[in-house]
């Protein structure tokens, strides 16, 4: 049933998204209005290919299938009117993902399904943006997504079971293991993992140990594969944050984001993205150069 789908946002879960969608064999469009974002989309995903050659992860007949597959567009207007699917994997703010699904409701096709990648806001308000609430659902995708393997499928007050259906084999297709729940605010995994993060910074607030200590600690006595502040340097501080206040307000004072943590994101330490969080990644970044 779906053939065609479209990635709306070309950061670092839209070309996740849809790197792993050319994999499974969907003629994939990248879109973003940002045309430098979109060639380093495109320079990332052509390295994530060639890293899978390398190692042997992918074969090289697979790698040149999924690159035919992929394009990549500056107009969403001209790319959402082709679509079976449309994944919107914009920011987690309220006001861009309505911007995003009030634009294509004017130009996708009756037929096409709408999927938000949102890891704590309600897939009920963002079907509301739109005009196909039974055709709308959340597909909370992994950083990174080309490694990790689950998708949870968030159905929203008026999902429908098709809906659910299409969208399980979508993922499937995709290599990726699946969970479906109901919605309600944070999903499974974002509950916990804004609760380990924002604790976390808590700890180092209060100078427990260092955030070395901290992560590693957590990754070896809990048997996490990365420490919090490792995979929040990973997603972004000023995302990780976003997700603590939406959650603070939907669930309550045990969400409350640490001080500290707000302090990093006004001060320009985002993580990797900046060169700089809870760790400094400028000799990583570097080495790399030469």
């Amino acid at each position: 049933m779906i053939k065609r789908i479209v990635v709306v946002g070309s950061g670092v879960m839209g070309r996740g998204i849809a790197y792993v969608g050319a994999l499974g064999g969907y003629s994939v469009t990248l879109v973003d209005i940002n045309e430098t974002a979109l060639q380093n989309a495109k320079d990332e995903i052509e390295s994530i290919f060639d890293k899978g050659i390398k190692y042997g992860k992918i074969s090289a007949d697979a790698v040149k299938n999924a690159s035919q597959k992929l394009g990549y567009e500056n107009d969403l207007t001209k790319a959402a009117g082709n679509a079976d699917l449309i994944i919107e994997a914009v920011p987690e703010m309220a006001s861009i993902k309505k911007q995003v699904f009030e634009e294509i409701e004017k130009h996708a096709s009756k037929e096409c399904y709408f999927a938000t990648n949102t890891s704590t806001m309600s897939p009920t308000e963002i079907a509301s943006f739109g005009k196909r609430p039974t055709k709308t659902i959340a597909m909370h995708f992994f950083n990174p997504v080309h490694k990790m393997p689950l998708v949870e499928i968030v159905k929203g007050l008026e999902t429908s079971d098709e809906t659910v259906e299409v969208i399980r084999e979508v993922a499937v297709r995709m290599g990726k293991e699946t969970v479906v729940i109901n919605e309600f605010p944070g999903f499974i995994t974002r509950r916990i993992s804004a609760l380990v993060g924002n604790e976390a910074f808590f700890m180092l607030q209060e100078g427990l140990g260092t955030p070395e200590e901290i992560d590693k600690a957590i990754k070896l006595g809990l048997n996490y594969p990365m420490g919090p502040f490792e995979l929040g340097d990973l997603v972004g501080l000023d995302t990780r944050l976003n997700n603590l206040k939406y959650l603070h307000e939907k669930l309550g004072e045990k969400y409350r984001p640490a001080p500290l943590l707000e302090q990093y994101v006004k001060a320009g330490r985002l993580g990797r993205k900046s060169g700089k969080g809870v760790y400094d990644y400028a000799l990583e970044e570097e080495l790399v150069r030469k």
